[in-house]
């Protein structure tokens, strides 16, 4: 299981010394780049530590497969996002600004951003503590953009999230479609009553789609 690295950035697998984690560096940017040039089903573990200058037995001491290693590109590309600072803005505001920032985070990169897609869905114990570990991050955001408890909410955007980033994924729509499609849905979902508006009990907010099984 994962652990926090000395550098504050998700590290794999077991807690890395200063030299471990410059290696892991390595391997998560070699992994773009190899990515960019040989897509995802011609990327492998080899390739990568041979563009990071690092042995092929090395690189799977601290990445189990390649949809390990590029879970973890996007996990760490995810935790150093900076929090948006939404001054005045009202809480649906807010919301349509997190979902965007975080639907657009490898926008610019195809190749990235379709192989997160895939990695993600992969049954790797390891890609499972990232999906985990991306869900609870992203919930974490939604909740500050809330302002409040409202877990009805909450589960409703997460779900929004997950799925309009799995059509992305797909190639169904391009990122910037993925970002205005969120941003519509979400401003409808934030006008609408809740649970406890229409009386009903909300649903219990540790079931959530995303930190049970988050998508990208």
């Amino acid at each position: 299981m994962s652990e926090i690295a000395p550098t504050g950035i998700e590290a794999t697998r077991r807690r890395l010394t200063e030299k471990q984690a410059d290696t892991v560096d390595r391997l998560t940017v070699a992994a773009v780049d190899v990515l960019s040039r040989e897509g995802y089903s011609g990327t492998t573990i080899r390739l990568v530590a041979a563009a990071a200058g690092v042995g092929t037995a090395t690189a799977y001491t601290y990445f189990s497969s390649k949809e390990h290693l590029i879970s973890e590109v996007f996990w760490r590309r995810l935790v150093a996002m900076p929090p948006l600072e939404a001054g005045d803005a009202d809480a649906t505001a807010r919301v349509v600004a997190v979902l965007r920032q975080v639907s657009m985070l490898v926008a610019d990169e195809p190749a990235l951003a379709g192989a997160v897609s895939s990695a993600l869905l992969g049954d790797d114990p390891d890609v499972h503590h990232l999906r985990v570990r991306i869900g609870i991050e992203i919930r974490h955001r939604l909740g500050q953009a809330l302002g409040g408890k409202d877990p009805e909410r909450l589960a409703a955007l997460e779900l929004l999230y997950s799925g309009a980033l799995l059509q992305g994924g797909m190639g169904l729509l391009s990122y910037e479609q993925v970002a205005d499609l969120l941003e519509m849905c979400a401003r409808r979902l934030m006008t609408e009553p809740t649970g406890d508006d229409r009386g009903a009990r909300p649903p219990d907010s540790s079931r959530s789609s995303l930190v049970a099984d988050p998508l990208p």
